[in-house]
């Protein structure tokens, strides 16, 4: 048996689609997000991967597209547990704004600090770092266990919340963390040994 936890990052949401700010807010998978979390299924499928459970956020974009993937799989009556501790970062006050729009209200280097440092909220609304204040305690109590049980767990998130969790999988300091891009709708495959360090990680590009 091994250890199996595959992360997610949901499809393209609407949102997305229309360059705006997400964060906590709740719009669904675009047409080519639906085609991704499709893609990511059949790609797992044909890995001969089984997953045990299922976790994901409190949002839709990431249910759908952990619920499609799921289907594509042959299993879709699995146990998904859902919890906002897996949601995106909350963007505050940019919530909602076009980032072209940001940029033009706050200046570019400022909406770049925003985005791209780890521990710097954009206003009324979290860091990178505060993000994993909330998914590290949640992965190590509730999603680790069940891995190290030798179980094959999926886990369908989001940009940051997946950010932060590979940042304490990986060893990553916040600078190294802020650098790495995750594609929307593309399964990482990680295998873990005994002590929870990483044995082995395939991107399913």
């Amino acid at each position: 048996m091994s250890r199996i936890l595959v992360l997610v990052r949901h499809g393209q949401s609407e949102w997305n689609l229309k360059n705006l700010f997400t964060g906590w807010k709740d719009p669904d998978l675009s047409e080519k997000g639906l085609e991704e979390a499709i893609s990511a299924g059949k790609k797992l499928k044909a890995a001969g991967l089984k997953f045990d459970i299922a976790f994901t956020s409190a949002l839709q974009r990431a249910q759908h597209t952990c619920q499609h993937i799921l289907d594509e799989m042959g299993q879709p009556k699995l146990e998904i547990i859902k919890n906002q501790a897996l949601n995106e970062r909350d963007y505050g006050d940019l919530s909602g704004l076009n980032k072209d729009d940001a940029r033009k209200k706050w200046g570019e280097e400022q909406v770049h600090i925003w985005r791209r440092s780890y521990d710097v909220p954009p206003p009324g609304g979290e860091s990178l770092r505060d993000t994993g204040a909330r998914v590290w305690p949640y992965y190590l109590h509730n999603i680790q266990p069940h891995v190290l049980r030798e179980e094959t767990v999926l886990v369908a998130a989001h940009g940051n919340s997946l950010r932060a969790l590979i940042m304490a999988l990986e060893g990553l300091s916040g600078e190294e963390i802020v650098k790495r891009e995750l594609a929307t709708g593309v399964p990482m495959i990680y295998e873990l040994n005994a002590d929870s360090t990483i044995a082995s990680k395939k991107v399913l590009e």
